[in-house]
Formats: structure tokens, sequence, C-alpha cells
């Protein structure tokens, strides 16, 4: 049996943890069965927004008409752009793994890491396969696949993940996409404006639920103008047939016995389907029934406010813990861990102002609490909301969208949600205000915003009158 100091499942944000420790001389063992990197390199963020990025130039040069400016795009090499893009992400994981077996730091293992015990890991599979390691502390960052609900035929038809979908090198006639979350969205829109006709269905009433709703509304109609979108509805079954695949859905409603009923729904036929349905952690490949951990109803990984499992020198970081199922989250987590691990006291995770982005168009961003959650905490607030063509940036690039900006009635940021050009730049002006400085409007308002730039969009948003959330009142 092999023994080190230290040992982590999964490549991804926990390799962060990993080199901290081997650089304070720690023997470090890294666990992983698929490619180096973990999920945002080889399976989402990074791949994911390198091609987005080849949609937005393709957009800008279809829009030029709109400034009497007279250009065509040619041809378009999809399986090139395709092929570029994950030859990149291939050489940057290879990169990773021939750092680490070079590294006299780290020894690493490949194939399934599954627990014999609480400190005591065995590989299956891969060339390390049946391999035993034991370490004294044991850091579990397996992070979570696509997952794929109990839809009727499922199982009997071929279909693509987000996984699958980052590597197609010929954009479908007729995508159709179950799904109304940030993956269905941003890949959606990916393969839309490459040409292919695109369906989302949904079940929540708009596209990106977790978002504002006032948000969510308008980018769910500002889709339904360039694709066919059925939120509200439920897959409820879908089939193959001559190289279509059919999807079968009914309306669905929320409330306390919601589901799906029995009014007349929709049939969508395509020759690609696309589940976008979530993501499901990994627990149930590292055998942790031999083990002290315990995982939560959904099946993440429970975590105490520093990161600690439920087993002694047992920590758990990134979407397998499921606080946020984003990479920024995982990298602040790692840090969190770093600091519990070699720090003189324990220091608990600081979730404030966490903000998100969905990288579609338009794009999409937020931070802090919605006007729903400060609803259901019975809490007073007020808000503004703020156009980008009311500034003079915003008027140039014939922007549409807006930021809404949420605050307390003493003036602290509560949240801001932002759907337009850049969201996801934007957003971290107020990320800074909420975390750097005092948290309230006077952050953004008496800092000097450069003339006539885009960030004037969030200087205005946070200032003029706010209207009270409760009774519309100005403040």
């Amino acid at each position: 049996m092999d023994e080190v100091d230290f040992l982590v499942i999964g490549s991804g944000s926990g390799l962060d943890v990993a080199n901290a420790v081997a650089n304070r001389g720690q023997s470090v063992a890294v666990v992983e069965k698929g490619r180096l990197g973990g999920t945002c390199l080889n399976r989402g963020c990074i791949p994911s927004k390198l091609l987005l990025y080849h949609a937005e130039m393709l957009e800008t040069v279809e829009r030029a008409d709109e400034f009497h400016i007279d250009a065509t795009v040619d041809d378009v090499d999809f399986p090139e752009i395709v092929h570029e893009v994950n030859e990149e992400v291939e050489g940057d994981s290879e990169s990773i793994r021939e750092g680490l077996r070079s590294s006299p730091k780290h020894d690493l293992y490949e194939g399934e890491g599954r627990f014999v015990d609480d400190h005591t890991i065995e590989i299956v599979g891969g060339e390390d396969d049946g391999t035993q390691i034991r370490a004294d502390t044991v850091l579990i960052a397996a992070g979570t696949r696509p997952s794929v609900p109990p839809v009727d035929g499922i199982d009997d038809v071929d279909y693509l993940t987000s996984t699958e979908a980052l590597r197609l090198e010929t954009p479908p006639e007729h995508l159709v996409v179950v799904g109304g979350g940030y993956i269905a969205a941003e890949l959606g829109h990916f393969f839309e404006t490459f040409g292919s006709e695109v369906t989302i269905v949904g079940r929540r009433p708009n596209l990106l639920p977790e978002a504002d709703p006032e948000v969510a509304e308008a980018f769910t109609e500002r889709f339904a103008d360039r694709m066919t979108v059925h939120t509200g509805h439920a897959a409820t079954a879908v089939s193959q047939s001559d190289g279509s695949v059919t999807v079968e859905a009914k309306p669905y409603e929320y409330g306390d016995d919601g589901g799906v009923v029995d009014d007349e729904g929709v049939s969508v036929t395509g020759d690609e389907l696309l589940v976008a349905a979530g993501r499901t952690p990994n627990t149930d490949t590292l055998n942790l029934g031999a083990t002290s951990i315990e995982t939560d109803e959904r099946g993440f990984v429970e975590t105490d406010e520093f990161l600690r499992t439920t087993a002694d020198g047992v920590w758990a970081l990134g979407d397998i813990v499921g606080e946020y199922l984003l990479k920024h989250s995982a990298n602040h987590e790692a840090q969190a861990v770093v600091r519990n691990l070699l720090g003189d006291e324990l220091q608990p995770v600081d979730y404030d102002a966490m903000p998100f982005a969905v990288f579609a168009s338009p794009e999409v961003a937020g931070v802090g609490a919605t006007e729903d959650e400060l609803r259901a905490a019975d809490r007073e607030y007020a808000t503004r909301t703020y156009r980008y063509d009311q500034t003079a940036r915003g008027g140039a690039m014939k922007a549409e969208g807006f930021l809404k900006a949420i605050i307390s009635l003493e003036g602290e940021i509560l949240g801001c949600h932002i759907i337009g050009p850049q969201a996801s730049t934007l957003i971290e002006e107020v990320v800074v205000a909420m975390k750097a400085g005092s948290g309230t409007v006077s952050d953004i308002r008496e800092s000097v915003h450069v003339h006539p730039a885009l960030s004037e969009v969030v200087q205005r948003g946070f200032s003029g009158q706010f209207s009270r959330g409760d009774d519309g009142h100005s403040h």
C-alpha cells in the first residue's frame, strides 16, 4: 500500500490545494479517472466559451448592416472551429498530465478512485488498477456529470449531453433541447447561430429559472424571437425512427402538488436531441458506503462551513458539494481549504456576492438576491432598472438590455442583475463593491466612471430614484 500525506480525488480545482500542500513539503497523490484538468477544462466552461466566442464573431458580422456596413459571411469552417477548440483543450490537459508525471512533489494515479475506508483509496481501472493509497488528509473534488431525467424511452434513443455536443463537428439540421438552464441556453445559442433550427423544451415558466424573474422573462422573449421555445412543458417521452428523435412534452404546473398535467402537449422532432437537464454528483462512483462520509438527499457531499466532511481528515470542494456549480466558486473553495489546512485558525467559506454569468446572446449575469428571494424572506427593498441604450456607448452599440439594481432601504446593495452585452464584465464592479467596499450604493455612485464607457450602465443603474419593492414608492 502506498502512503502519502495528502490525496485528492479529481484534477480540477482540487489541484490548487494539492499544489499548495506539496509546496509545504507534504507528499501528494492525485487520483483522476479522466483527462487532467477537470470538468471546466475538458467538458465545460473552457471549450464552451471558446466555441461561443466564434458565435459572437459571426453575430457581429451578421449585424453589420445595422451600422450601415455591407458585410457578408462567405463560408464557415465549422469542423475546423470545433477541432481547433478541442485540440487546444486536449493540449492543455496533456500539459497538466505531463507536469504531474514529471513532478517530484506529486504522484499521479490514473483510474477511478474508490474508498476502502475513510483514508484509503483503491484505484479501479487505468494504469494503476488495484493500487491502494492511504492518506492522512483526503480531499474529494470529483465533480459532477450531466444528469439524464427519467423520461420514458430515453434509454432507447441516441442523445447528446453537453460533453458530446461540444465535440459535434456538424451543426444539426434541427436540434431539440430538453432543459432550460444555462447549458441549454448557451448550446442552443451556439448551434442556432451556426444555422441549426433549435427547439427548447423546459419545465420552468422561463429559461434561466435561477436568474432574476424580470431578467429570465426578457431572456426567454429574446430567445423565442430566434428559436422555438416551449417553456412550462416537461418532456414525458422520447422515441427514435429513421434518424429522427421525437420528444413528447406536456404542460407542467408548479405548486404544492406540481407535476405534469393531462392537457394537450407538444411533439417536436429533430435530427439531434440534447439533454441539458442539470448535473449529477459523482458521489455514486466513490463507494462512500465504506466510509463515514455523508451525502444529502440529492447525493452531494455534506460539508460544514469549513468544507470538512463528516469523516475526520476528509474535505470536499467544487461541484460535488453542491453549493454553486461554478468554476469560480470551486476556485474560491480551494483557496478556503488551503487556508484551513495550512493556517492557524479555521475560517468559514464566504459565499457572499457569488456572481454567475450565462454566455449566450443576450448575455446574462447576476449577483446577490433576486426579488423573489427577498419577498420570500419578507425583506424590505427598493429597485431601479436602467437600460443600456440610455448611455452613449449603449446607444452607439444599439444595445438591447438592462440592469436591475436591488438595495435595502438603507442603501446596502442586495443584488444586481444584468441582461445585455458584456454583462459578465459589468457585474464585477458590483461584486467588488459588495465585497471590498462598504457594500452600499455610494461605492458605485461616488466612483468616477469613464465616459462614454459601457460601465456607465452600472453607475447610472445605481444612481437616481429607486422604487420600493413592496409599495412602489420612490426611495
